[in-house]
């Protein structure tokens, strides 16, 4: 089951249109989900500021209608269905999520500042859900025919190529594998630094595709910052796929700095994998 919250903003509604359409990919269920405080849905009809409780009732259930018109709008083929969830938001979808397969989020809610780059709820969930999340950011209006994935060489890194195989062979598109690195200090060292990380992509890689032998996969090694590679390419792709946290990250992080900035700043909906726990 794919979980997509709704809470009536433009960039929730192009979640839950980006989740119809993986529910479909995947054949699999959808449930549309919104969260509201927990006093206006136990408070009796005649108690104090009962009016506003009832305001509140009616905007939640005008959210959930909203959002299965955009369902139907996507067109037929995914069983969905809704539910009201009492509490804070981001608590409320993680722990919905536990049931999930993927949980997608917008970028931004009503609750954000015109401008801001991400919604509080958003960040929130991302590294700490119990499943992927997927941000939808950016809609593409047509489809790119490319999914991109970061390889890095951590656990992390190696559960989103798992899931980058996947999606890719969902949607008949090629996948890039990219591998960033630094710069070495001394330029002598360039080439072999080079192909010590091609060296290094290939081994992430190894026996990774045997499930998925129909996918076409193009290894592409950059130098350059991980963030700003992934950002390029993403501008060319239907879709993203990092891991939650990656190498060289301190231990304790729930989400690493090139998955953080990157849910900022992806130019296309970007699906962020959380890797095992640590012992």
């Amino acid at each position: 089951m794919i979980l997509v919250g709704a809470d009536g903003s433009r960039a929730a509604l192009d979640a839950v249109s980006w989740a119809v359409r993986e529910a479909r990919l995947r054949r699999t269920a959808l449930r549309v989900v919104h969260v509201m405080p927990a006093w206006p849905l136990q408070m009796a009809e005649d108690a104090p500021y009962a009016d506003v409780g009832r305001w509140m009732r009616d905007g939640a259930a005008a959210t959930l209608t909203d959002a299965l018109e955009r369902v139907e709008e996507e067109g037929g083929g995914v069983e969905a269905d809704t539910e009201l969830l009492p509490g804070e938001p981001r608590s409320a979808l993680l722990e919905a999520a536990r049931e999930a397969e993927l949980l997608v989020v917008g970028s931004h809610g009503l609750g954000g500042f015109r401008g801001m780059l991400l919604g509080s709820v958003a960040l929130g969930v991302t590294g700490r859900a119990p499943c992927p999340v997927a941000i939808v950011r950016d809609l593409p209006a047509h489809s790119r025919g490319e999914v991109v994935v970061g390889v890095d060489g951590s656990p992390g890194g190696a559960a989103a190529v798992d899931l980058a195989f996947t999606e890719a062979a969902l949607r008949g598109a090629p996948l890039r594998a990219v591998h960033a690195w630094g710069r070495p200090a001394v330029p002598l060292q360039v080439r072999a630094a080079a192909g010590s990380e091609r060296r290094a992509l290939a081994e992430a890689l190894a026996g990774r595709g045997e499930s998925h032998p129909d996918v076409k996969v193009i290894e592409q090694v950059e130098q350059g910052h991980p963030v700003a590679v992934l950002r390029d390419l993403s501008a060319r792709a239907d879709l993203l796929v990092v891991g939650s946290r990656g190498r060289g990250e301190l231990g304790g992080l729930l989400l690493g700095s090139v998955s953080h900035s990157l849910i900022h700043h992806a130019a296309c909906p970007l699906i962020v994998v959380p890797g095992p726990p640590e012992r």
